[in-house]
């Protein structure tokens, strides 16, 4: 099943635990993929869009139990 909820930069940060400011920042920087959709303006990605790219994130392996 893919989730084609839109996000923004709000729910963006909700879902990784950091600011909005901290998005807008990887954004600038091509951090973050490209939107799926610009509206407004406003650039907005697909939840499934992000999911990928949270688990493709370097550093984002699971911790090893000591």
């Amino acid at each position: 099943m893919t989730d084609r909820r839109l996000w923004s930069y709000r729910e963006i940060a909700a879902h990784i635990g950091v600011q909005t400011d901290t998005v807008r920042s990887y954004r600038k920087h091509g951090l973050l993929p490209l939107p799926d959709l610009t509206e407004g303006g406003k650039p907005y990605w697909f939840a499934d869009t992000i999911r990928l790219w949270v688990a493709q994130r370097p550093g984002n392996r699971p911790r090893r139990r000591v």
